[in-house]
């Protein structure tokens, strides 16, 4: 098989599945190493295709639905011991978590897709986080980060930041561009 063909099942594969998959499942799947796929994503990516790489792993980013979702971007501070803690209140008021972004001082704005969905999505990134030898990007920026968060209303997204805020997860200033969608 070249290395097109590979490029075309993986597109293939990608568009079929609802689930990320991992680059690792990839590389078993088509008997080469992992470090094979993430050039292909890359070779993909740099074609348009919009492949996301989540922790879980690569996800085909379907067009948006036809009513815009509302998303708010919050800018948030806390200990990693509080990251569940922070994702189930976000998720128990119907936000989901689309991404985390820190702005650092040399690298500028660094931003990552999470996607969490769900409360199990919440507590495999949580255990993944804590058996990581690397670091949450939030460590970059004395804890500080920000995230985007999409709800099926303004008022749960309200709802959600008065939640932050009460747990005194919720930072003032230094806000990224945050319109409702």
């Amino acid at each position: 098989m070249t290395g097109e063909e590979r490029r075309n099942r993986i597109l293939q594969m990608l568009q079929t599945q609802t689930a990320p998959l991992s680059g690792t499942a990839l590389a078993e799947c088509f008997h080469v190493s992992r470090q094979v796929i993430v050039q292909d994503i890359a070779l993909m990516r740099a074609e348009n295709h919009p492949i996301l790489s989540t922790n879980r792993g690569y996800l085909y980013r379907r067009r948006e639905a036809a009513v815009p979702v509302p998303k708010r971007v919050f800018f948030v501070r806390h200990t990693t011991g509080q990251v569940l803690e922070e994702f189930e209140t976000i998720l128990e008021l119907g936000g989901k978590i689309l991404d985390v972004v820190v702005e650092h001082e040399l690298y500028g704005q660094i931003r990552v897709d999470l996607l969490i969905e769900t409360k199990q999505d919440a507590q495999e990134f949580y255990a993944k986080l804590l058996k990581s030898h690397d670091k949450a990007l939030k460590v970059l920026t004395d804890d500080c980060h920000y995230h985007t968060v999409a709800a099926p209303t303004k008022t749960l997204l309200d709802l959600i930041e008065q939640a932050l805020q009460q747990k005194g997860f919720l930072q003032k200033g230094n806000h990224l561009d945050t319109k409702d969608g």
